[in-house]
């Protein structure tokens, strides 16, 4: 079947559709039925089955006869170590954990913390909190101690597992004094902690509440996996939210096995054995669904990357992994390969690898503009699949099915819906705009299984974020249109969209313009507050490393660009060349952060932030402009 006819048979019976991809998990009671909708606005998928998702991500393959396979490879430019672990290994040192964790009273339904950088035991505490049918929370290792204190507090995990240390370029960051510090400001304190010492920073312990990794495992009886219900939470996992305070997505378990086991071939086209490489980190969402849960359902080997696409050494290190661990499909953020393209614009690097083995590039987690596209296709000869899908969705709502169908690529488009996600475009007032129109993006009700079923302790939070704007849909705040083929666009959060003298604009169309001048590596564009026209737009340009243009004469050139492009209506005048964007550590532009810098209003320093000098430099580019603006 091609792409249509898979799409239209889920939409002709939803139940039926997930209740067959149900069938390539290991339950211990299948469930009766697919969706629980008595409880509508809110839905449970596969909550009457039983059934453990460690077992399915580990337990399972060894039974199968795979646990020599490589579950695991470990790739650590920042310490210069590299190891593998197969699936008997891991599933040894899972039910090790688990045991030791099980011993000192966590049971089903206990929360734990996880704090920990990019290594092996990241999962290992992730897969044995799911063993006991605990629920975890990771939270991103190095975030601040007060937002860690908040997670701390609105969790109440009974246990914190955590790493002495993180390993950035050129330095250690200690994640103990971090750990230490939010536990004195929660007002939960939890029973124990866990800490996995590293030879960088060897952490400082605290009598009757710390534990050494190695020691409290000795000894102990591995645990076996505790079966928990369909609707059970796999974990926790807290995005930003408006106010400020966090929103803990919570990760019901059974649909979440089974849409990310669907994905794995019908989405990436891997097969069990194939090396998956998600570049990320395990604190986000992409961690979560592909470094962890999904390639290790599916039975690939999923690397674990502790580095950075430039830096460790050098603008070449994703080739050489992927040279020598024989990477089918690399899933990273746009944002990383601008940083390649920025040092090597030539891709002169690239020709030193072989990269034959390589057969799918997939971006996500921001706009992917059109020159990324297309330089990435150009000097990888791979396809290159944008694909959008948000924390609270756990994966894909719209992209190419690489393994059902490849379908013709769009440039700025993520491609299609996929099963499971109804997309419509809507206007203010709820109705279908036409094709072409720019509208918000929102999805009918019910969502698949493995998206969102609440937040945690905050259902109200959770009806008035998500679902009181458009009754009977789900709001994705993100704003775009759908073409007459039905790819859909994304343009924009749909507070970016700016209002300029009576035309609704989006940045996103003018950041596509300006990413296609030769010179410019990385752009952002915002709408800052203007008397005259209530919105003007202001664009950031990052010039490509060896650049030696004057950078007024760049930004007329980009200026005239927008203007030819977009046209006058967009009344795109202003721009300035800084070195560097401000940006979340998974790679998102700060946008919201400039405007407020823009307009001199206040704000609170992101805790996601991933360096904070930056908005100094930002402060100063915008004063040679005139901003912010007087009150």
């Amino acid at each position: 079947m091609g792409y249509k006819e898979v799409y239209a048979s889920w939409k002709s019976d939803p139940e039926a559709f997930w209740l067959e991809a149900a069938e390539a998990i290991d339950w211990n009671r299948k469930p009766t039925r697919a969706l629980n909708d008595g409880n509508a606005p809110l839905y449970e998928w596969l909550d009457d089955g039983l059934v453990n998702t460690c077992w399915n991500a580990v337990d399972r393959h060894v039974e199968a006869g795979r646990g020599d396979q490589d579950a695991i490879i470990h790739d650590s430019p920042v310490t210069g170590t590299k190891s593998r672990i197969t699936y008997a290994e891991l599933r040894d040192r899972i039910a090790r954990l688990a045991g030791a964790l099980a011993a000192k009273g966590v049971s089903k339904g206990d929360r734990v913390v996880i704090y920990m950088p990019m290594i092996p035991e990241a999962l290992v505490a992730m897969l044995a909190c799911a063993r006991l049918g605990a629920i975890h929370s990771v939270v991103f290792g190095g975030f601040a101690a007060n937002e860690l204190a908040v997670r701390i507090d609105d969790a109440a995990p009974k246990a914190v597992i955590a790493g002495s240390c993180g390993i950035e370029p050129g330095r250690v960051v200690e994640y103990k004094p971090l750990l230490d510090s939010a536990i004195d400001i929660a007002r939960h304190k939890p029973e124990f902690c866990v800490i996995f010492q590293r030879e960088q920073a060897r952490a400082a312990m605290i009598d009757d509440r710390d534990l050494d990794w190695d020691e409290v495992q000795d000894g102990v009886t591995p645990a076996g996996c505790v079966p928990v219900e369909g609707n059970h939470p796999a974990y926790i996992l807290y995005t930003s939210g408006t106010t400020g305070a966090p929103k803990g997505v919570v990760r019901p378990t059974g649909g979440h096995l089974v849409a990310l086991n669907w994905t794995m071939k019908n989405i990436y086209d891997a097969d069990p054995g194939d090396v998956f490489w998600a570049a990320s980190d395990v604190g986000w969402v992409v961690g979560h669904s592909y470094i962890c849960y999904a390639p290790l359902i599916h039975g690939n080997t999923t690397i674990v990357f502790e580095g950075k696409p430039v830096g460790t050494p050098d603008a070449g290190t994703f080739w050489r992994v992927i040279q020598e661990h024989g990477v089918k499909v690399l899933f990273t953020a746009p944002t990383a390969f601008r940083a390649i393209k920025r040092e090597d614009p030539n891709g002169d690097l690239i020709r030193d690898y072989d990269l034959s083995g390589l057969k799918i590039l997939f971006l996500a987690g921001e706009r992917a503009d059109p020159d990324t596209i297309e330089w990435a296709r150009k000097h990888l000869g791979v396809p290159v699949i944008d694909h959008w899908w948000q924390t609270e969705t756990g994966y894909s709502i719209a992209a190419n099915p690489m393994g059902i169908e490849p379908l013709p690529v769009k440039n700025g488009s993520p491609s299609v819906a996929m099963p499971g996600y109804d997309v419509q475009i809507l206007d203010e007032g709820g109705h279908t705009v036409k094709p072409g129109e720019l509208g918000a993006i929102a999805i009918k009700l019910p969502l698949p299984p493995g998206t969102l079923a609440t937040l945690w302790n905050a259902e109200e939070r959770f009806r008035k974020s998500y679902l009181e704007q458009f009754p009977g849909y789900y709001e994705t705040g993100d704003a775009g249109f759908v073409d007459e083929d039905g790819y859909l666009y994304i343009m924009a959060r749909t507070d970016d969209v700016i209002n300029v003298a009576g035309h609704r604009l989006s940045t996103g169309g003018m950041e596509e313009v300006l990413a296609a001048h030769p010179d410019v590596a990385e752009c952002a564009v915002i709408g800052v507050t203007d008397q005259l026209k209530g919105q003007l737009p202001l664009g950031f340009l990052c010039t490509n490393s060896g650049t030696s243009r004057p950078d007024e004469d760049i930004v007329n050139e980009c200026v005239k660009l927008v203007r030819n492009r977009i046209g006058p209506v967009a009344a795109f005048r202003l721009a300035v060349v800084v070195d560097r964007l401000p940006k979340t550590r998974s790679g998102k532009i700060l946008r919201g952060v400039m405007v407020k810098m823009a307009d001199g209003e206040d704000f609170k320093m992101p805790a996601t932030i991933d360096d904070p000098d930056i908005l100094d430099e930002i402060r100063e580019a915008l004063a040679t402009l005139g901003y912010p603006n007087d009150p």
